[in-house]
């Protein structure tokens, strides 16, 4: 059975804490709906209603693309932990998110709470509206193996310079909508 909260509390720190992934949905108001996996350390939580993940960069930036798009609910995202073991669970954060960019005015509060890793473009700084809690009875048992190196190898091997010259080639979302690219890249050397 569902039941939602309107703070994160200590049992639900203590969930998200344990989950190796979670997942992240956003959308504009038209277009394709946004859903993306996250792995590694990068999920934090600042407060009782604050909540940041540290974003690498990868083959897009819808994510960003869609909080900034002009809508009414600009920003909306859901952030979705499942527990692969037990008990089953599934987590969802519903909130508003905006982009921090290495530069931007609250990058250095926010970045102190993270370990930098290779491709680290930005941080989603997301408000938290609501916290919802399911039985996740239909949520498969599986075993973590361990997290894939392969996009902070790429990262850490990559020349900053060639990376962001080759990320400013995708201005667009999928649907045409802006993205931001990032004004400085952290490569392996930071």
């Amino acid at each position: 059975m569902a039941e939602f909260f309107d703070t994160i509390n200590d049992k639900h720190r203590e969930f998200i804490a344990q989950q190796p992934i979670f997942f992240v949905s956003t959308a504009a108001s038209d277009g394709r709906i946004n859903l993306s996996p996250k792995g590694y350390d990068v999920f934090r939580i600042l407060g009782q209603k604050r909540v940041a993940y540290l974003d690498l960069a990868g083959s897009g930036n819808e994510t960003q693309a869609h909080i900034n798009a002009p809508q009414v609910d600009k920003g909306r995202i859901t952030i979705m932990f499942c527990n692969f073991q037990s008990p089953a669970l599934i987590l969802r954060i519903y909130g508003k998110a905006v982009s921090v960019m290495p530069g931007d005015t609250d990058w250095d509060d926010l970045v102190a709470n993270f370990e930098i890793l290779p491709g680290t473009r930005q941080i989603f700084h997301i408000l938290v509206d609501s916290v919802q809690t399911s039985c996740g009875y239909g949520v498969p048992h599986m075993q973590l193996q361990g997290e894939r190196q392969t996009l902070l190898k790429y990262h850490g091997n990559a020349d900053g310079d060639e990376w962001l010259a080759k990320s400013e080639l995708q201005l667009r979302s999928i649907d045409g909508l802006p993205q931001k690219p990032p004004s400085r890249y952290f490569g392996s050397d930071r």
